[in-house]
């Protein structure tokens, strides 16, 4: 599927904003034993924004997010991401060293970025994500040694 271009946001900008909106997100924080919650923040025409939960332990597989840019903000607790590189036409390798993502610390990437985010802690977390455009699909990705693979799509409205 082709994608147009993706708008020249500030995405970072938006997402340090929306995390100083308290009153607009901590009404919505929840946990759920089973997985993340999530919640939509705003769904502007040209960006969209979401609050995500994580308890101990919780954490995605290593996805992509289909062509969209986007930028996070960890407003609670402590968030660990692990990405990987892309070059050539070859598959993700996976990077060695994690980035542990505190309260305040904020996460901004573009449209060619594989990661994993996870709560290693033993509090939870919670955190603000603004992607531009939309999200309307994300592959999923299984580690083989060093490498990703990727071993699903996931289209918005039909298997999300």
């Amino acid at each position: 599927m082709t994608r147009p271009e993706p708008p020249r946001l500030d995405l970072a900008t938006i997402a340090l904003r929306l995390a100083g909106q308290t009153a607009l997100w901590q009404p919505l924080v929840k946990y759920d034993p089973i997985s993340r919650h999530y919640a939509r923040l705003v769904a502007a025409g040209d960006y969209e924004a979401w609050l995500l939960t994580w308890l101990p332990g919780q954490g995605t597989e290593w996805h992509d997010h289909g062509g969209s840019a986007g930028a996070f903000v960890t407003v609670q607790g402590t968030l660990t991401e692990r990405h990987a590189w892309l070059g050539g036409n070859g598959a993700p390798t996976i990077l060695p060293e994690a980035r542990r993502l505190g309260a305040g610390s904020l996460r901004a990437f573009g449209t060619r970025h594989v990661h994993r985010v996870t709560n290693d802690e033993l509090e939870p977390a919670v955190s603000v994500h603004v992607y531009a455009p939309a999200l309307v699909e994300m592959n999923t990705y299984r580690p083989e040694g060093d490498l990703l693979i990727r071993t699903a799509s996931q289209l918005v409205g039909e298997n999300w």
